[in-house]
């Protein structure tokens, strides 16, 4: 029951939040301009900003856990395969096959990783070496599909301009940046030293980028263009909650992951698909109502499969929250 009543105070009021922007937006409130602008500021200012604080203010030489580091790159980088894999032998509709794929594979370890672990075990715990490990690889992987399998690359032969876009994609990226800033920055101990205006800028524009994701993708949901989607979307929710911890976690513990180690992997794998997918989905010309309807529907399933993954293995004993 704690553990229930963990995971719904951690992911009801974000899927509450995503509802608050839809009704707002039915009232006539935002604009198509306001979200267009919302959503490039964003992917460019708000979530690199973020990224760069989380990692900058953690001590990464001395948290740092090699093991964990590598089995979650490594983890993710068969998931991202897979799964893209899968996409292109099962998925007819070409058009979606880029947001299937990101929406799938990639969590919300970076956005809601942090929150989850503060309400199970009241610290940030193992989560920055998760970070370090899977989230430069989500957002190569992310930029690479995109770019492969947007709609307007669909008729695209030229392997070598699209190789060359990807690349030029992956170094351009604003949140890679911000995770290579952030791994300096915490080398370098910034925080020490940065004037408190500094500091307090930087949280004002790390704290904006949450809550206006959210309110952005329930301004852009469509629920009609939603319904036509249904499937892919229930399809996408079911590997990014059940196959991918199911199959992950198994392996993890055998091969002793244990206590804090195992219970990030659990919060990395048992995660909602992370509002950024929306954000890189929209702005690099891939489906967002496909996007915004998986996070929306794994944001509120999770509650319960998060809840059944860490009960699972608390009662296994191979956790201690």
């Amino acid at each position: 029951m704690d553990s229930l009543i963990y995971s719904l105070n951690a992911t009801v009021p974000v899927f509450l939040v995503i509802v608050i922007g839809y009704l707002l937006n039915r009232t006539g409130m935002f604009t198509e301009g306001f979200i267009s602008s919302s959503n490039k500021f964003i992917f460019n200012v708000c979530l690199p900003v973020m990224v760069f604080s989380d990692l900058a203010q953690t001590d990464i030489l001395t948290a740092f856990d090699g093991s964990l580091v590598i089995y979650s790159a490594v983890i993710t980088v068969i998931a991202f395969a897979l799964i893209w894999i899968g996409a292109r032998l099962f998925i007819r509709d070409r058009t979606i096959i880029g947001a299937f794929v990101q929406a799938a594979y990639r969590s919300s370890v970076a956005v809601m990783g942090f929150a989850f672990m503060m309400n199970i075990s009241g610290g940030a715990g193992l989560i920055p070496m998760i970070i370090i490990g899977c989230v430069p690889l989500y957002n190569i992987f992310a930029v690479t599909v995109l770019t492969f399998e947007a709609p307007d690359a669909q008729n695209d032969t030229d392997k070598k301009s699209k190789i060359k876009n990807a690349a030029v994609g992956i170094l351009k990226n604003p949140i890679i940046i911000g995770i290579v800033t952030g791994c300096a920055g915490s080398l370098l101990h910034v925080y020490d030293f940065l004037p408190q205006i500094g500091v307090k800028t930087l949280e004002s524009l790390a704290d904006i980028s949450a809550p206006l994701s959210l309110i952005v993708i329930g301004a852009s949901f469509d629920g009609r263009e939603a319904l036509k989607k249904i499937k892919p979307t229930v399809i996408c929710s079911l590997i990014k909650l059940i196959a991918m911890p199911a199959v992950f976690l198994t392996t993890a513990v055998l091969m002793g992951f244990r206590g804090d180690a195992l219970l990030a992997l659990v919060i990395m794998l048992g995660s909602p698909t992370t509002p950024s997918c929306y954000i890189m989905a929209k702005n690099m010309h891939n489906d967002g109502v496909l996007t915004s309807g998986v996070i929306a529907a794994t944001t509120l399933l999770s509650s319960v499969t998060l809840t059944f993954w860490i009960f699972i293995m608390r009662y296994m004993g191979y956790i201690g929250v």
